[in-house]
């Protein structure tokens, strides 16, 4: 008998992903839903603007983590999915007027356009009333 329960999906924001991966402090909601995704327990998407801001910040020394690091660990743990800057989210950013800066937006659309929850701790983004939170 197959098992029907759906598998809980998540998506994750720049800085937590980077306090994962260098094993900061997280919250412990957030911690324990980012080592359910390393057994495969859930689905944690990384949207494409996560990468592209590791590969910002990375170049300017501002974090220890690489990008290289992102896709050895994206590789090396399946439950982790990186999710593309398509134009579903880009609808979902359309709808959310509550949160200012672009690259948050974008994120935070993501999240809406799969309709789950985001790892995040930035405040801005926790108090928009378009997309749910977890930390």
């Amino acid at each position: 008998m197959s098992n029907n329960i759906p598998t809980p999906k998540f998506v994750i924001d720049t800085v937590g992903l980077v306090l994962h991966l260098e094993k900061r402090r997280l919250e412990p909601e957030a911690s324990d839903i980012l080592q359910k995704a390393e057994v495969e327990q859930v689905v944690v998407y990384v949207p494409a603007m996560v990468l592209a801001e590791i590969l910002y910040l990375s170049e300017r020394q501002k974090i220890k983590t690489s990008l290289n690091d992102v896709s050895d660990y994206l590789t090396n743990h399946p439950g982790f999915v990186e999710y593309p800057l398509n134009l579903h989210v880009f609808h979902a950013a359309q709808q959310i007027t509550d949160i200012p800066e672009l690259h948050d937006r974008l994120i935070a659309a993501t999240a809406k356009a799969l309709d789950t929850k985001l790892i995040t701790n930035d405040l801005k983004i926790r108090a928009s009333s378009f997309v749910q939170t977890v930390w």
